[in-house]
């Protein structure tokens, strides 16, 4: 299974003409010496989502020469190994996650081995509405850059967007656009008529990461001084309430609400507090301590667990290593209690 996530530059030569002969050879040397950037700075995003048995395609934006990439959260939500490729160059570079923000749908990754990449060229002005604007991106996860045209429709705008896994994000203050954004765009750039970057796409009405209560033909991108406010927050270290930074904890489990079960629970009524596993890792953190499917989660370190969105935001802030005490109800209904040393998973 693939699941396909969506979403030039003028150089002037001044010529010096009462220069020695020895300054002319020396620059003609230099310039035969220095390699042209590789690639357009727009980079392809494949992952694999190792815990889900499937792939996921998207784009990126390189920022750095040096391989910081600028992606959807969403494109590497759940990659358990990610993959760059540069199109058209034969190269490609394992990354890792630096850091990411879930709510506004950031993230930014650091390439292995990458150096004199080309990048991306930014706009320091806002778009206007009417403006042309290109979407550029891997559409259908096809490993090549293609682009749509299209024209700014709105500005300012608000969506909730969500993905195939039932996950959802309120998205704020973006770029709307009638360009044709499709599956694995999620990422890319959205330039202007001067080829400069001024969003990144980050939902379409026909990608695998879509949007509710909008028209068909409407798309969606984050402002870029937005998107690069959070990327220089993430390479600077510095964590936040929103701003995850580093390698992400992991419980191994999956939950679901006990109302989404549809059943009573241990001789309880469905309406019951908790979170209930629905399946466990195997060899996970989770499992070596002896949680299994079944199992309802009523407490981690003594606070009370309502739901398992309160599960997953207590694991992202912790780290990989770090001892947690998981209160639960096993499937006889009976209190147990077991301590949990979190491991190293995917970004969420």
């Amino acid at each position: 299974m693939k699941i396909v996530r969506r979403l030039s530059r003028r150089v002037v030569l001044l010529v010096v003409v009462a220069v020695a002969v020895a300054s002319v050879g020396a620059g003609i040397a230099l310039a035969r010496g220095t390699a042209a950037p590789i690639g357009t700075g727009v980079v392809v995003i494949d992952t694999n989502l190792g815990y889900q048995g499937g792939a996921a395609a998207g784009t990126g934006m390189v920022l750095t020469s040096s391989g910081k990439v600028l992606t959807n959260n969403h494109v590497i939500s759940g990659a358990t190994t990610i993959k760059v490729v540069v199109p058209k160059t034969g190269r490609s570079y394992k990354a890792r996650v630096l850091g990411y923000d879930r709510r506004a749908d950031v993230a930014l990754l650091q390439l292995q081995g990458a150096s004199n990449l080309k990048t991306v060229s930014i706009s320091s002005a806002k778009p206007s509405v009417g403006a042309t604007v290109t979407a550029l991106g891997n559409a259908g996860g096809s490993g090549t850059i293609s682009s749509a045209i299209g024209t700014v429709t709105g500005l300012g705008k608000s969506i909730t967007a969500s993905d195939e896994q039932g996950g959802a994000e309120q998205l704020t203050g973006l770029i709307e656009t009638n360009a044709g954004v499709e599956p694995g765009d999620s990422g890319g750039p959205l330039v202007n008529s001067s080829g400069q970057v001024v969003g990144m796409d980050t939902a379409g009405s026909s990608s695998g990461f879509g949007f509710q209560d909008v028209s068909a033909t409407d798309a969606y991108a984050i402002p870029i001084a937005k998107a690069l406010t959070i990327a220089h927050t993430i390479s600077s270290g510095k964590a936040s309430a929103t701003v995850h930074i580093g390698a992400t904890a992991f419980l191994g489990i999956e939950v679901e609400s006990v109302a989404t079960a549809g059943y009573g629970y241990g001789g309880q009524s469905a309406s019951a507090s908790g979170a209930l596993i629905a399946g466990v890792v195997s060899g996970g953190p989770a499992d070596s301590a002896g949680l299994a499917a079944g199992d309802l989660i009523t407490a981690i370190n003594g606070r009370s667990v309502s739901s398992p969105a309160a599960i997953s935001a207590f694991v992202l802030s912790k780290k990989p290593g770090a001892k947690i005490t998981v209160t639960y109800l096993d499937q006889s209904g009976t209190s147990q209690t077991a301590s949990v040393t979190l491991g190293s998973g995917p970004a969420q």
